[in-house]
């Protein structure tokens, strides 16, 4: 950054000149070099996830577990046995299933069932056939088939050691999924698996058949949501103690689906109409949306206090906290949680009310800057619409690096390690094995490793295994690592760079057209031209110092992940020092790089002396930087708290009102404040989404604003760019000839 130092041109005002009138056309490429070193990353990372999907292997990231926690396809006596079936599949259609998995007795086997047998039904009709099935049925390794008798049979299935009945199924991800319609039955005198599973009715027809499902999940959601809970169960085994609750979250979020995706286009629209309304009536819509916010947090204290006044008058008993559930309810019982939240609320109440009061001359300024905007993104209307082509381009990124991800850790030998052999005293490996937690080999242990209570001493051990704990991953991977890390954060930087410079370009353009009715038509397509054809290296160039220190920002958060073992207050401090330094670092050079963006993109000059330009404009006018910018970014902060949070109130209140559920005929959800705060978050992220736009032209109209006071002085030989509304209020004006 040595060379982003401001030069004493640099500092000097900038001066007027008759040629100048927006984004120069006679422009040259800059910082090539940094174009050069991109594409050449580029070229390595898309080496990396060919090393990586060549020599690696999701599967072994992808291998199911079984009850016992045991991988199957890669622990020891699994080998053979890759896939993983349920003994009662009609169970993982519990709403919980995606946070809790799947709760019945599952275990590894060396294919799915090519036909469906209702082991339970077939043994009680017809008793003498019982040898014939039993070789067929699906039980745990603690069953022995051969000499399993038939009342063993019967009881192995009561218990759940063995399945009462089995599904033809397909592998979908190593899981035996059956079609889930073979669980309904046609004629109500006859049961089923799924009634003998759920204790639920046959039905006729496939409406209360589909009603039937639709209590619990529709046919699709549970087969989606087995799907994820199989991907859950992969990555973690939750506790118990969360099943109810999660359940019943998980449950109401099944059940509001689409009410949930109705008000997300409903925000979708009302962040167009809010658009619209900065357009032609800014100035009430920005103090209403100020008073809107100030009548929400005053009414949010409102309640916190009533809360107070509650729990202090009405004390509650102690709660189980043993879960997540009775934790949150034990602190939100308290009217000192209340009263602390009360006074938070007021504080920042009192912040924002002081802040808007010392600043309403200048928030009158900066509504006409965002008036500019406005205008300039209604006068070019394909704008709004253009955030949707980074986004794909991102999400492809996104997905090509999760990909090398999962591959690269995928490569290198499985490690296996000798697990409960303390504790299972029946267990003898003639002494190859004799410590826990010793490297193992599963064929080694299979042959060495048996039961010796059991007849014969051939029979595996019952608790010990070679257990499967990871892959021992090469040196070349770590760097590999780093590589697809890296070029992940530069992708999606530079990505975002060449964006805003596309719109810098654009609105920068519409600034300096003097007469704004003289815009070219394909203003927008100008500006994608002239960044693509000359500007990709400086946008690189720019990325990259802010990809190096994201970087490193995720080193320090694994650093301190490693580190929590040796926690004490010294090696705390020093983490949290170095992660707010960066994050501070970070958040600096986004700021510069954008104005560099800017001002590149209107005068073509290489990345450091952009940045130097833009960082000399901007210093020489810190005083307008401050309360015109930045509280225009206020603004728009505002305004999306302001929606966000009115829609969260509404969607509470709108599930407390009866007549919703007298009119969709649909049961009351649990917790109203679930959807509530999901749909707050997502209008958050929807109103971001649209106002970056607007924000990246207040910036671009600020940046071109200062410039236009340094360089004109409003007589007819250098009048001033800017809308008569803001000469008003800044009271300048542009001179008439004489």
């Amino acid at each position: 950054m040595g060379c982003c130092v401001p030069s004493k041109e640099s500092r000097e005002p900038i001066r007027y000149d008759p040629n100048f009138n927006g984004p120069i056309h006679n422009r040259s490429c800059t910082d090539i070099l940094w174009l050069i070193m991109f594409i050449l990353f580029l070229g390595a990372w898309g080496y990396v996830g060919y090393y990586s999907m060549t020599r690696g292997s999701v599967d072994k990231l992808l291998a199911p577990i079984d009850s016992r926690g045991r991988r199957c396809g890669l622990d020891s006596g699994l080998e053979e046995k890759k896939y993983l079936i349920f003994f009662n599949i009609a169970k993982c259609l519990a709403p919980g299933t995606p946070i809790t998995g799947c709760p019945t007795t599952q275990v590894c086997v060396s294919q799915c069932p090519d036909k469906t047998v209702l082991f339970k039904k077939e043994l009680e009709q017809n008793p003498t056939a019982f040898e014939q099935i039993k070789m067929n049925m699906v039980c745990t390794e603690d069953v022995n088939l051969q000499t399993m008798t038939y009342s063993q049979a019967i009881q192995y299935i009561q218990e759940e050691k063995c399945a009462s009945f089995v599904l033809q199924s397909q592998p979908v991800l190593y899981r035996c999924i059956g079609d889930l319609s073979t669980l309904q039955c046609k004629d109500t005198s006859k049961t089923t698996p799924w009634t003998e599973s759920t204790g639920e009715t046959c039905v006729r027809n496939p409406e209360d058949a589909q009603k039937s499902l639709l209590n619990r999940a529709t046919a699709l959601d549970s087969y989606v949501g087995w799907i994820a809970a199989s991907w859950v169960t992969f990555f973690t085994r939750n506790e118990r103690e969360t099943h109810v609750l999660s359940s019943q979250i998980v449950q109401d979020l099944v059940q509001s689906r689409w009410y949930m995706a109705g008000a997300l286009v409903a925000v979708v629209l009302l962040c167009f109409i809010y658009i619209l309304l900065l357009r032609w009536v800014i100035t009430p819509v920005v103090w209403l949306s100020i008073a809107g916010l100030f009548a929400l947090m005053g009414f949010a204290i409102y309640l916190c206090y009533k809360n107070y006044e509650y729990y202090k008058a009405n004390p509650v008993g102690l709660y189980q906290t043993t879960n997540l559930k009775g934790y949150a309810q034990s602190i939100f019982a308290k009217y000192e949680t209340w009263l602390v939240i009360l006074i938070v609320l007021a504080v920042l109440l009192l912040i924002l009310f002081l802040v808007v009061v010392f600043l309403r001359s200048r928030i009158t300024i900066a509504i006409a800057l965002i008036r500019e905007g406005s205008k300039a993104v209604t006068s070019i209307k394909s704008t709004i619409l253009f955030p949707i082509f980074p986004w794909i381009f991102q999400c492809a990124i996104i997905a090509y690096g999760i990909l090398v991800l999962m591959f690269l850790l995928s490569i290198g030998e499985s490690a296996f390690r000798v697990v409960n052999l303390r504790n299972d005293t029946t267990c003898s490996c003639n002494g190859v094995y004799t410590e826990e937690g010793a490297p193992c080999n599963p064929l080694t242990f299979v042959e060495k490793c048996h039961d010796t209570s059991s007849v014969g001493g051939l029979l595996p051990c019952q608790l010990a295994s070679c257990h499967f704990t990871g892959i021992d991953n090469p040196q070349i991977v770590i760097y590999m690592q780093l590589v697809n890390v890296l070029g992940f954060f530069w992708a999606m930087f530079f990505i975002s760079g060449v964006a805003d410079m596309m719109l810098a370009s654009t609105f920068s353009t519409w600034y300096w057209t003097f007469h704004k009715n003289d815009l070219p038509f394909f203003t927008l397509t100008s500006g994608i031209y002239r960044t693509l054809r000359y500007h990709l290296g400086t946008v690189a160039f720019g990325a990259l110092i802010i990809a190096i220190v994201r970087v490193i920002r995720v080193i320090l958060e694994y650093i301190d992940h490693k580190v929590k073992k040796f926690d004490n207050p010294f090696t705390r401090c020093m983490m949290c020092f170095c992660k707010c330094m960066f994050w501070c670092l970070e958040n600096f050079l986004k700021f510069v790089n954008k104005n560099a963006y800017i001002m590149c993109a209107v005068h073509g000059k290489n990345f450091c002396r952009s940045a130097s330009d833009a960082f000399s404009l901007l210093m020489r006018n810190i005083l307008r930087v401050v309360v015109l910018d930045k509280v225009a970014d206020f603004i728009f902060f505002l305004s999306k708290l302001l929606i966000s949070i009115g829609v969260g109130f509404a969607v509470y209140y709108l599930l407390e009102w009866n007549y919703v559920y007298e009119v969709t005929k649909g049961e009351r959800l649990h917790y109203n404040y679930v959807p509530a705060v999901i749909l707050s978050i997502a209008t958050y992220l929807i109103c971001t989404i649209f106002f970056n736009v607007y924000s990246m032209a207040v910036d671009t109209l600020f940046l071109c604003f200062l410039e236009d006071c340094e360089r004109n002085d409003g007589s007819p030989e250098k009048p001033y760019f800017m809308s008569k509304n803001l000469m008003r209020i800044l009271g300048k004006r542009n001179k008439k000839t004489t």
